[in-house]
């Protein structure tokens, strides 16, 4: 039986080849990451911070993407070094389409989404996810309902945004 040997460059070159995958799943470039996937590249290829496809794609608001790689099964589930899922990251940035894609294909909900949601004031992102069946109530923050907490910071939010601080000065 002989060992398969591979060179330093096409070593080098499957590198390449995995920058190129993870800029696509950043950039929305489907179809290109669809072909490479096909080609044999893994679906559930990481960075170094262990940030996944999939959760580069949802965190960069790629739906077509995002929805390419769960269909060819991506672990929606994975945690990066931040300890953080694609559907956390996404309740984060506050993307309602992505978090229902995420919700639709079986995201876990029992980690910190609600917090994330309630911290950057996504008062319609922790909306969705109590009609999904979670019980926001259960969550306090400094003793503070996640509900009040998510309205109070959005307020904040468009206060300090800065189309609003243009038209202030």
């Amino acid at each position: 039986m002989s060992k398969l040997e591979i060179t330093q460059i096409e070593e080098d070159r499957y590198t390449q080849l995995q920058f190129i995958a993870l800029d696509y799943a950043r950039e929305g470039q489907t179809k290109e990451l669809e072909e490479m996937i096909k080609h044999g590249m893994s679906v559930n290829l990481c960075t170094h911070k262990d940030d996944s496809l999939l959760m580069l794609a949802s965190y960069n608001g790629n739906i077509e993407t995002a929805k390419m790689l769960l269909e060819n099964g991506a672990k929606i589930d994975e945690v990066n070094q931040r300890g953080q899922t694609p559907l956390e990251g996404v309740c984060f940035k506050g993307n309602l389409e992505m978090v229902q894609l995420l919700l639709d294909y079986g995201a876990d909900t029992g980690g910190n989404a609600v917090i994330y949601a309630t911290m950057f004031g996504h008062k319609n992102v922790l909306e969705l996810l109590k009609n999904k069946g979670i019980e926001s109530t259960k969550y306090k923050i400094f003793g503070l309902k996640v509900e009040w907490l998510a309205s109070m910071t959005s307020r904040v939010r468009k206060l300090f945004s800065p189309k609003e601080a243009m038209t202030v000065a």
